[in-house]
């Protein structure tokens, strides 16, 4: 990722005038109550990319200080994750914090600048007041440093429901920035934590907790997406307040969007939960599992991020950005085979019955070092349905009756005979002849055509499914955070199943995720589902048309 950006120049000023005694390092907080998604890694890799720059550290730090939500089972996705992206992080979690934590708000409370507070949520909500009218005192405001030390000693030995009370930051209810108006800093939940257990019933806030985390981690640059713009003055408060020395810095860059893609966690969750989708790895889906599943490379993801560049705002990127990523890394590494998604039956005349010809064809035209493969040639073949016109129409060059082409590293073939039903007037299969001069590297130039078909023998080819993908919502839609129903927003067509075509044989002995150029028809790579009848399932990561937008940098 290109740093000449406004966080990249904001680190190098730190740097020359020695605002920090020790080396430059970011972190990437999630909490681990549900899986990453591309904006994430653009989040990740902001805060790597900014270590790696100036030569410092980079922490992965789960923010896991609410237990009703968080899982160990999300803290080992999002470590796969982040590995897959091709970082090596020093890991931390919030929890190892918490007395540490606890012990900054009993100072604050010492100080005078905290208090315990017995309003409810909703009437929490009406003392803050609106973005035009100022907050109201809470009347819990003015309780004595020592009743406040009681009675926050209480909350943390459970003698109070959850809800009856919380910690808040005395700061300014009449504050135009309504996150000073004297925010919670610790609630009460009464729950088993996924890592500590019973051994805590208040927990801090995120707003709280993240800059003390921060501090004891030696982070040197909190950066962060734009939503948290309006938190950065609780964030300095909280470390004027602590004396923090040479306190970290809170920095925003804009939250990536990416179109006919939901980034958001609360609607990912309602679509894997409602059954829309197959899953959190869907395909379909922006989760990192997903992308990874339909065979996105994360090198492709390292691309698309750097052609995003650095931004400042919450911004909309096309994503035929990121399948032109995909394309130029698959480009020249993917290895090139054949096969048919509609098959229909050639059977060459001439050709002798019984035989195999093995042909040595490239793996990768863009790339000498993938060397060859041998491909079974027989009597009987498959071609694409779609490359016979019995009937051409002008400017059709594939194949038709008494037409000659070249299949693919193979020879010239004619189209000699039409099979077809009777009663449906469906076409069978096809028959013609071929020419055994003209087999691919011989030489041969007498004569000339004007298509090459790709094809696979009958007999070595292997049934597959394949899968294509479409977006999952339908065009021009709008989600609302009032609620949205699912079932007339997901289009239901964004998933498509060839269950009958036909692979050449040389895909058999591939892994799960090997990634494959099928010639004309895209980048695909193996599912680990099978098919209805035991046969692979490839996932078409992206097609080989290539419109690259505009870059969304700035």
């Amino acid at each position: 990722m290109n740093t000449d950006h406004f966080l990249g120049k904001m680190i190098q000023s730190d740097l020359d005038a020695g605002t920090y005694a020790r080396p430059i390092a970011t972190r990437f907080p999630p909490e681990p109550n549900g899986y990453l998604h591309i904006g994430s890694a653009f989040a990740v890799l902001t805060n790597a990319g900014m270590a790696e720059r100036f030569g410092g550290k980079f922490n992965l730090r789960f923010d896991d200080t609410n237990p009703l939500k968080e899982d160990m089972k999300y803290v080992r996705a999002i470590e796969v994750d982040i590995r897959w992206l091709g970082l090596e992080p020093e890991v931390f979690f919030g929890s190892d914090y918490a007395q540490r934590i606890y012990e900054s708000a009993v100072r604050l409370i010492r100080k005078g600048k905290a208090y315990v507070c017995d309003l409810n949520p909703a009437e929490m909500a009406t003392y803050r007041g609106t973005l035009t009218e100022p907050g109201i005192d809470s009347p819990y405001r003015e309780r004595s440093v020592e009743e406040n030390l009681d009675l926050f000693r209480r909350m943390r030995a459970g003698e109070y429901e959850a809800g009856a009370k919380v910690l808040r930051a005395k700061i300014d209810m009449k504050s135009p920035n309504p996150t000073l108006r004297d925010p919670a800093l610790y609630r009460i939940i009464h729950a088993p934590h996924y890592r500590t257990g019973d051994a805590w019933c208040i927990y801090p806030m995120y707003d709280f907790a993240h800059p003390i985390q921060d501090a004891v981690e030696g982070i040197t640059h909190s950066l962060c997406s734009i939503e948290f713009k309006d938190h950065r003055p609780l964030y300095e408060w909280v470390m004027n307040e602590l004396d923090i020395p040479e306190a970290p810095k809170q920095r925003e860059f804009g939250r990536l969007n990416i179109t006919g893609v939901v980034t958001s966690k609360r609607y990912l969750r309602e679509l894997v939960e409602g059954g829309f989708v197959s899953g959190w790895d869907d395909p379909r889906l922006p989760t990192l599992m997903g992308l990874r599943r339909k065979g996105v490379t994360p090198e492709s993801i390292r691309r698309f991020i750097g052609d995003v560049g650095m931004i400042r705002t919450s911004s909309t990127v096309d994503i035929a950005l990121l399948d032109h990523a995909v394309r130029q890394d698959l480009k020249p590494k993917a290895r090139t085979v054949m096969s048919v998604l509609d098959p229909v039956k050639f059977v060459i005349a001439n050709y002798p019955e019984g035989e195999t010809e093995w042909l040595d064809i490239e793996n990768n035209a863009e790339n000498e070092s993938m060397g060859k493969r041998r491909v079974p040639f027989s009597r009987e073949l498959y071609l694409e349905r779609e490359d016979f016109r019995e009937e051409p129409e002008k400017g059709f060059h594939r194949l038709a009756p008494g037409k000659e082409v070249r299949l693919k590293g193979a020879y010239f073939v004619t189209c000699t005979k039409v099979v077809k039903d009777p009663v449906t007037g469906e076409i069978l299969e096809l028959h013609g002849t071929y020419d055994p001069e003209t087999r691919s590297g011989s030489g041969f130039s007498a004569r000339k055509v004007k298509a090459t078909l790709h094809w696979v023998s009958v007999k070595h080819s292997m049934q597959a499914e394949i899968r294509h993908y479409g977006p999952l919502l339908k065009p021009d839609t709008r989600l609302t955070e009032s609620g949205n129903d699912w079932t007339l927003l997901v289009d239901p067509d964004s998933l498509v199943k060839i269950t009958h075509a036909r692979v050449e044989s040389s895909v058999k002995n591939a892994a799960i995720g090997d990634r494959f150029q099928f010639i004309r028809h895209g980048y695909y790579a193996l599912d680990p589902d099978i098919g209805h009848s035991g046969e692979p399932v490839f996932n078409r990561i992206v097609s080989l048309k290539d419109s690259k937008p505009k870059e969304a940098g700035n």
